[in-house]
């Protein structure tokens, strides 16, 4: 418990620093600095790798006593204990496959921005609110996860067929997202909810104070009149277009979880590993959003490189027994150096348009 405590604290440290002190003030995020903390979150990560290693080393505040069922076999029937070795390994390899999928949620993530019209100087306000939303969520489902691994053997090859699919979907499907407006619960709650068109800084809800601070009450389209709306509103707290456009982001990273924690769960099912892979990949999202926002139609074969790397994930677990007596006590860093060759192959074939 002590170990999750420190962690925790540890992670809220790092968001009140960038929130209330490095991105405290409204800005426009350029794709430098974007690229500048995407290697910061990268390199918090690798040192953080290092005490992954020292931790299941030295077994600091109890870690690497329990089995780790993704590793079971007739010889070890609850799975093997992760030494500092694999724990690392198997850090870095979820670390990498979750941030892999993260990028393709910086596809939907720039449309719904698109969609809602959120000037670009509110999007890093917007991605930081979302990603706590998404740090309980994922949380949550790991913990659910983590239980039905210990509990039911036959959930890891149900999660490994589940990637396959999701790789075959996301490379000849489309995969493409829906209208954002057709989104349930920000249709709901523009239906009843009160939400304005206008913005008021980085607010996600103000107290209208006259008739003329509410543009357009969106929830009334059957309102008399404008001018009725804003009296009826008055004194009233009603939402700003950012309210909806990070109930878009919480969603849409809800829809795009269920797809990434079985991922992590093909890898390792040690609680810790698991969740600490995975906040690190959400935590590196907003800069790896605004490092690539601009360059977006440049990845047009990161879909099938995503894939690629889901169906080799998939594989791995179906067949995990077998790849491992075939490729020895290096497997896990066998799949480590697949999965970074895959994406960098994937992200390296960059479209260009034809010259005129």
């Amino acid at each position: 418990m002590l170990i999750w405590i420190a962690f925790l604290i540890f992670i809220f440290v790092l968001l009140a620093l960038d929130l209330g002190v490095f991105h405290r003030d409204a800005q426009v995020i350029s794709v430098r600095e974007g690229l500048k903390w995407t290697l910061i979150w990268i390199a918090t990560t690798l040192v953080f790798a290092g005490f992954v290693y020292l931790g299941y080393e030295h077994h600091w505040l109890g870690l690497g006593l329990e089995p780790d069922p993704v590793d079971r076999s007739a010889a070890y029937p609850d799975g093997r204990v992760n030494d500092a070795r694999s724990a690392v390994l198997k850090f870095l390899t979820g670390y990498v496959v979750e941030l892999s999928l993260s990028a393709d949620n910086v596809f939907v993530m720039a449309m719904l921005f698109g969609y809602c019209a959120i000037p670009r100087m509110y999007q890093h306000r917007v991605l930081f609110w979302g990603i706590l939303g998404a740090l309980a969520m994922r949380g949550a489902m790991i913990a659910i996860g983590a239980r039905l691994v210990a509990e039911f053997s036959w959930i890891l090859p149900v999660f490994g067929a589940l990637l396959i699919l999701t790789a075959v979907k996301m490379a000849f499907m489309g995969g493409k997202a829906g209208d954002p407006g057709q989104n349930v619960v920000v249709r709901l709650m523009r239906r009843f909810l009160p939400v304005t068109d206008q913005f008021h800084g980085e607010h996600f809800f103000v107290k209208a104070q006259a008739r003329g601070s509410l543009e357009r009450q969106t929830t009334s389209t059957d309102a008399p009149s404008k001018a009725a709306s804003g009296a009826v509103l008055r004194g009233r707290w009603v939402l700003t277009p950012l309210a909806p456009a990070l109930v878009m982001v919480e969603t849409t990273d809800l829809v795009f979880a269920v797809d990434s924690i079985p991922a992590i769960f093909a890898i390792t099912a040690d609680p810790f590993l698991v969740f600490t892979s995975n906040v690190f990949a959400i935590l590196g999202l907003r800069s790896l959003y605004f490092a690539l926002a601009g360059a977006l139609h440049l990845f047009q074969y990161l879909k099938y490189a995503l894939a690629l790397a889901l169906l080799t994930v998939g594989i791995k677990m179906l067949a995990h027994s077998w790849l491992e007596r075939l490729l020895g006590p290096n497997f896990n860093l066998y799949l480590l150096v697949a999965v970074i060759v895959i994406l960098g192959i994937g992200t390296s074939l960059t479209h260009r348009a034809p010259v005129a």
